[in-house]
């Protein structure tokens, strides 16, 4: 199933480089980046995968709320899933919670409902998700001895890059800036559930070590991009 999924999502690339690689118009405006830019190309392809799905839920005059909740529903259920062991289907949730994350956002843009609620709720939304999952990464690393301490640093870290980036606009200042933002610890976390089983298999590692990895390297690169972005504000608000 994850070959067939790998493969069917390389076609797919394969064909929007060949229909010319066109960029998403909300993707640019809202200034949309993944590895610092370096992987512009998958976050338009993602847009441009999307896109039909996107008009037929605006057809069916769906709302952005929906999609709020659809992701905390997928978001609880990941937690849920990654604690009692069921990892591939743990990584497809957090994926779907996700891809609800881009489409509550883009439906509201879309609308005209780029609100302060909407804005307020699906931030608040995003880190009552990554809780649930890292929650969920806790429970199943419980037997590693380092295992439950890498979950709550990735998890601390986490929400150190969402509060510094909150506390700067709260003050005038908005920071983008940062390697470990909240589409590289999806896509990890989700990388880290599916590709666990796999590599256990392959390489014949105890299970969990790609999750702990993971978390390892969520870890280092939260609490680095949280020390980045501090520096940063705080040497803009001092200008002042």
């Amino acid at each position: 199933m994850l070959i067939g999924a790998l493969a069917a999502a390389l076609a797919s690339m394969a064909v929007y480089a060949t229909l010319g690689q066109r960029r998403d118009p909300d993707a640019h405006r809202k200034g949309a980046q993944f590895l610092l830019g370096t992987g512009d190309f998958l976050v338009h392809w993602l847009m441009w995968l999307l896109s039909p799905a996107e008009r037929l839920f605006l057809r069916l005059g769906l709302r952005p709320d929906v999609f709020n909740f659809a992701g905390l529903a997928a978001g609880l259920l990941s937690g849920v899933l990654i604690a009692t062991g069921h990892l591939a289907a743990g990584g497809v949730a957090i994926a779907a919670g996700g891809i609800c994350d881009v489409l509550d956002g883009r439906l509201a843009r879309a609308l005209d409902r780029d609100s302060a609620y909407g804005k307020f709720i699906d931030s608040t939304l995003d880190r009552f998700v990554e809780v649930f999952a890292m929650l969920g990464f806790t429970v199943y690393l419980r037997g590693w001895p380092a295992g439950p301490f890498l979950v709550a640093a990735a998890l601390a870290g986490s929400l150190l890059v969402s509060y510094t980036r909150a506390r700067g606009e709260s003050l005038g200042v908005t920071c983008k800036e940062g390697l470990m933002q909240r589409g590289e610890r999806l896509v990890l976390t989700c990388a880290a559930c599916l590709m666990d089983g796999p590599l256990t298999v392959l390489l014949a590692l105890p299970p969990g070590t790609t999750v702990a990895w993971v978390m390892g390297l969520i870890a280092f690169g939260t609490f680095l991009t949280a020390i980045h972005r501090t520096y940063w504000i705080s040497k803009r608000l001092r200008a002042r």
